[in-house]
């Protein structure tokens, strides 16, 4: 089963709201966007993954994100992260109803291909599945398979909203980058141990030096 994934993306000046102390406000969406960058980039070198799609109103991610491969559509709803995914969703869908379609945080700096691979394979039993977050609180990725909606209930406790909604819980091992989001700076500390794409490693370079 061939994938197209959805990856929601705030204005970079209100990303990553919760790495200010970390990185400060100066940093911050820089390093947002390179979160994205490396997400999107490791994304759309996964076999499983047929193509990307970036939901976003932020001028400078669309154009670099597009440049990478990735088909941007505006979030039209503005209405939130669960909104922005059924938009995406409805956009794929709307000129390929039967896609297999997963949503996919934005903030996944670490991201291996070969991992991803495997975590869609196995979601491809199921008519919709998600993958925990490292902190096993929140979701990192959520699927439909074929004739199934999507139904994303991303924010505070997403992991037990999900399952709540009847989404299987993928119990997978060996999957850490496609797990570990970052939202405050040990998430980023974690993020680095693992090893992050070479846009990461660039901001984060900065953020030392500025340091």
């Amino acid at each position: 089963m061939q994938w197209t994934l959805v990856i929601p993306l705030k204005p970079l000046e209100r990303a990553k709201s919760r790495l200010t102390a970390t990185t400060g406000d100066t940093l911050r969406p820089g390093l947002a966007l390179a979160f994205a960058q490396d997400t999107v980039a490791a994304a759309l070198a996964c076999p499983a993954v047929r193509d990307v799609v970036v939901v976003t109103d932020d001028g400078l991610a669309g154009r670099e994100l597009a440049a990478l491969g990735a088909r941007i559509v505006r979030d039209e709803p503005a209405g939130g992260l669960n909104a922005a995914l059924a938009h995406g969703t409805a956009a794929v869908r709307t000129g390929r109803p039967q896609s297999a379609v997963a949503a996919l945080n934005a903030d996944l700096p670490a991201l291996r291909p070969m991992e991803l691979a495997r975590v869609l394979d196995r979601a491809a039993a199921f008519p919709r599945s998600f993958l925990a977050d490292a902190a096993g609180i929140g979701t990192t990725l959520l699927s439909a398979a074929p004739g199934s909606e999507l139904r994303p209930a991303f924010g505070a406790a997403s992991r037990s909203r999900h399952a709540a909604s009847g989404a299987v819980e993928l119990p997978l091992e060996g999957v850490g980058s496609v797990r570990q989001d970052v939202d405050t700076g040990d998430d980023l500390r974690a993020a680095l141990a693992l090893g992050v794409g070479p846009r990461t490693a660039t901001a984060a370079a900065r953020l030392l030096i500025a340091d």
